[in-house]
């Protein structure tokens, strides 16, 4: 019998044939990432998600209209989804905020627009529109909270 040991390749010889190209594609697509501009979206939505006062608040306000509660009825909680489904735009120092959501009704379905400003830590809405696309009369509706 043999005795004599058998040598392995290092592990960069053995692997830096798929090695190379995988680093190489990862560092390209942080690149694209950040030059693209999608970082800014991505901390708008991310600054969107953690700031739940900024729907919990206009929800309220739009529960309290009663023309909302006629055409979509009871209003269900806005869930986290709702929020990525949606789109947002901060702006001032993230100090004012554009925002669209979807919500629910159990009659329908509709999106709220909020202008927001931060003033002192609490935010004033400028604007809260509802887009409703088919409430019960068939048209579109469009409905702005005060």
């Amino acid at each position: 019998m043999n005795n004599e040991l058998i040598k392995q390749k290092s592990w960069w010889k053995r692997h830096w044939k798929w090695f190379i190209p995988i680093t190489g594609t990862i560092l390209i697509s942080i690149v694209i990432f950040f030059l693209s501009g999608l970082d800014g979206i991505t901390a708008d939505f991310t600054q969107a998600y953690a700031d739940t006062e900024l729907y919990e608040n206009a929800l309220q306000k739009v529960k309290s209209d009663k023309r909302v509660t006629e055409l979509l009825g009871e209003i269900e909680p806005i869930d986290k989804l709702a929020i990525l489904e949606g789109s947002v735009k901060y702006s001032l120092d993230n100090k004012t905020v554009n925002t669209s959501i979807r919500l629910k009704g159990a009659k329908g379905k509709a999106k709220m627009d909020i202008t927001a400003t931060r003033i002192d830590n609490k935010w004033d809405y400028e604007k809260i529109n509802l887009r409703i696309r088919e409430p019960i009369e068939k048209t579109l509706g469009i409905i702005t909270v005060e």
